[in-house]
């Protein structure tokens, strides 16, 4: 099933009476950028999403999927690896528990390919985040700190420091867990 991603942001902006601009512009991205989302022409990365949640009063898995449902989520591997979604930046990931809107964590599988991987990016977002090597290794800069990290190799820190990913091998597997700071109540 192909997630209507950018339809679900679109209807959200217009329930709250904002334009592409506005959104766009609290994100600091172009609004061409933000109406290439909506209308689905890209999958915009992690970190894209997260400004983009923020700046709607939302949550990621909100945005990924609005079956809403509380208590235990078992994800098995199969759904794991059938649903990755693959994103325009080089790598592909799977949310975990998208159903269980209300949740404190934003647990992700990504797998992350070297070739493919636009490694200049660098991402900064609100919350903390802990990021778990699976399979291969990766150089991960938090901050003016590079690490080198490979298979049961971890990093917590805030995510607000800047943090770039290179893969050192043709394909990296890992979990990230994001944190995401609690939208402030409108009401």
């Amino acid at each position: 099933m192909e997630m209507d991603l950018g339809s679900k942001i679109r209807k959200l902006r217009k329930e709250q009476n904002r334009s592409l601009a506005e959104i766009a512009d609290i994100c600091g991205f172009t609004k061409s950028l933000m109406s290439k989302i909506e209308n689905g022409k890209t999958m915009p990365p992690i970190s894209t999403l997260i400004k983009i949640a923020d700046a709607l009063g939302t949550k990621v898995s909100i945005l990924l999927d609005d079956q809403q449902r509380t208590g235990t989520i078992h994800t098995t591997m199969e759904t794991t690896e059938s649903k990755r979604v693959k994103t325009d930046k080089g790598y592909s990931f799977f949310a975990f528990a998208v159903e269980r809107s209300e949740k404190l964590m934003q647990p992700y599988l990504f797998v992350s390919r070297k070739e493919e991987n636009d490694n200049r990016r660098t991402f900064s977002h609100n919350g903390e985040e802990f990021i778990y090597i699976l399979e291969g290794r990766v150089r991960y800069q938090v901050g003016n700190v590079e690490y080198s990290l490979g298979p049961g190799d971890s990093l917590y820190f805030d995510s607000v420091e800047k943090h770039t990913l290179s893969p050192i091998t043709d394909e990296v597997k890992y979990i990230a867990v994001f944190t995401q700071a609690s939208p402030e109540k409108s009401h």
